[in-house]
């Protein structure tokens, strides 16, 4: 006989946009359940870049000292070398929000964190190992989820059920909304790479040459890399052998030069297939979808968990008010795909328009690359640099908490007394 449980909003995916959606509707009032199908929150080689917007709304959300005390490093540049040139790409630090940097924290330590905070309200539930393999559906509308759990079978009845489980969704899959694939002509090999005292002190780094893009992102004692691959090239790359990769990321980055022998197989790299796609609906009547498995983002610009969190946040200022009053109503839904369909449109445009021009001509080339103009143009003039920093920090339609705190007034109380 399967466990059942009844709530007001049930989510499926404990990533970030399922997270920050559970900690706002659960802090607004609203009794969420949220379900995740692993163990933990320890999953590599995930983005771990909390841009400038996330860190406003974890201000307005009151945590962001909690959040600073945490281990973190910050970066207030993004810096570039293309052929040997070193270029500053984006400066944060002119922007009109509390922080200016990007915050690096692995993923698992920022699930934890918000995680943390949403444990302290009654309303939110958080059920580990529970994976979501079907659907309730009762006069027409989604009424919750079946989900499997080591217990077994696990029903979750609710009046919102939302699909924040990822570019592979399962609700999504499961609900039968029609996904566009934008495409992509890349992929990428995440590996990690270890750190020295006598490296760059930057914690994010692009290097660009002929045929070649590698990213590094400052880890503490490790890089964490990324090698961009030419679309489905993997097996193609496995044949030349590891020997071959080693060599080719030693002539793209020469100080890692001296440490591509920790490439010891081919489990050392870890493919990560690309996919830009976006749902032509994010919803059904009792069902939504955020984040990830509304819109897959390319790994460009570290834009997609931050993209997935804003997505987060304006489905809790329009769905947390009708969800406490019990009148959710398919309009409610419609309000928050139209409200982000605009940034997934723009930053997905700017990212299709990046890899079939930049990434694709790069990859082919078979000359020293010369330094674009923008970029000469933001060297010499360095305000310019602050556009990308915005399209990369804050991004269009910036969202901001608008859900009270239902529980204000008695954790004031409690310290009071």
């Amino acid at each position: 006989m399967s466990e059942q449980l009844q709530t007001q909003c049930c989510i499926a995916g404990g990533g970030p946009a399922g997270m920050m959606l559970g900690l706002l509707l659960a802090r607004a009032g609203v009794d969420v359940v949220v379900l995740e199908k692993h163990a933990d929150f320890l999953r590599d080689f995930r983005g771990d870049t909390i841009h400038p917007s996330t860190l406003e709304l974890i201000y307005e959300l009151g945590l962001l000292d909690d959040f600073l005390s945490r281990p973190h490093h910050q970066a207030r540049q993004i810096r570039g070398h293309i052929s040997g040139k070193e270029v500053t790409v984006a400066d944060f630090s002119r922007l009109r929000t509390h922080c200016k940097f990007i915050a690096f924290m692995p993923q698992w330590d920022f699930l934890d964190f918000v995680a943390d905070h949403a444990r302290e309200y009654p309303t939110f539930r958080l059920r580990m190992r529970a994976e979501v393999t079907g659907l309730l559906e009762e006069g027409g509308r989604i009424a919750g989820v079946r989900a499997m759990t080591p217990d077994g079978p696990l029903e979750v009845r609710a009046a919102l059920t939302v699909g924040a489980d990822g570019r592979r969704s399962k609700v999504r899959e499961l609900a039968g909304l029609k996904v566009d694939d934008l495409g992509s002509p890349v992929d990428v090999l995440w590996m990690r790479l270890s750190r020295k005292p006598t490296d760059p002190a930057e914690q994010l780094m692009g290097w660009i040459d002929r045929g070649r893009i590698l990213a590094m992102i400052y880890r503490g004692d490790y890089w964490q890399c990324a090698f961009v691959i030419v679309k489905a090239s993997f097996n193609e790359i496995r044949q030349r052998g590891l020997e071959a990769i080693r060599k080719d990321i030693a002539e793209t980055v020469p100080l890692l030069s001296d440490r591509v022998g920790e490439l010891r197989d081919w489990d050392d790299l870890k493919l990560l297939t690309v996919m830009v796609d976006r749902l032509r609906q994010w919803y059904r009547p009792g069902l939504l979808c955020i984040g990830d498995a509304a819109h897959a983002m390319s790994p460009i610009g570290g834009i997609g968990i931050n993209l997935a969190i804003q997505d987060a946040v304006a489905a809790a200022n329009f769905l947390a008010s009708p969800l406490r009053a019990d009148k959710l109503s398919i309009r409610d839904l419609r309000k928050v795909q139209r409200r982000r369909m605009f940034p997934t449109r723009v930053i997905q445009g700017l990212q299709v328009t990046i890899q079939n021009r930049v990434f694709r001509a790069v990859l082919g080339a078979q000359r020293p690359l010369s330094v674009p103009l923008p970029f000469r143009l933001m060297q010499r003039f360095p305000l310019l640099r602050v556009i990308p920093a915005y399209i990369i920090g804050v991004g269009p339609r910036p969202e901001h908490v608008r859900t009270p705190d239902a529980f204000a007034r008695q954790q004031s109380s409690r310290i009071s007394s």
